[in-house]
């Protein structure tokens, strides 16, 4: 028997979809090592030693709160720095580069790798956290908080 992962009358392959999302993660996996080096490259000239990047989602909704950069040059507006990176379209399973706002990008970037690494990070209860960009590690650290409903069932019989 044929292994149909569609549902029946809905038009969707879930199959389909699995192989195109997969090849969205490959795609963007190989683009992070030339993006992160960019970003390092932009923000140590800014002369900006980390940048912090705060999310929350909940209820199929989710959110950056903001970019927090320190260091001497921690004031710095990072919609005024541009940087180059490359930008996988999901769907589309191509590479295309962009110039944008450090801001912007940073944003772009953050928003791709929850995609990839907690794909529906912002349904139900939702997860909360933040990524750290440290220049000088030249390192990018997710600190993920999952919400987690639980139900407890219990029956007795007397």
């Amino acid at each position: 028997m044929a292994d149909d992962t569609s549902t029946p009358g809905s038009g969707f392959d879930s199959a389909s979809w699995l192989a195109r999302d997969q090849e969205f993660v490959r795609l963007c996996k190989s683009t992070l090592s030339d993006n992160k080096a960019a970003f390092f490259d932009v923000l140590a000239g800014a002369r900006i030693d980390t940048v912090e990047v705060a999310f929350n989602g909940y209820a199929d909704e989710g959110q950056i709160d903001g970019a927090v950069a320190d260091g001497e040059g921690g004031d710095t507006d990072l919609r005024s720095i541009n940087v180059e990176i490359a930008r996988v379209e999901w769907g589309r399973q191509i590479v295309t580069r962009q110039i944008l706002s450090v801001k912007d990008a940073i944003e772009k970037l953050v928003y791709d790798l929850l995609q990839q690494t907690y794909s529906g990070w912002q349904d139900n209860q939702g997860a909360y956290g933040d990524f750290l960009f440290d220049v000088a590690e030249r390192t990018i650290t997710l600190k993920f908080n999952e919400r987690i409903e639980t139900s407890k069932y219990t029956q007795h019989l007397f």
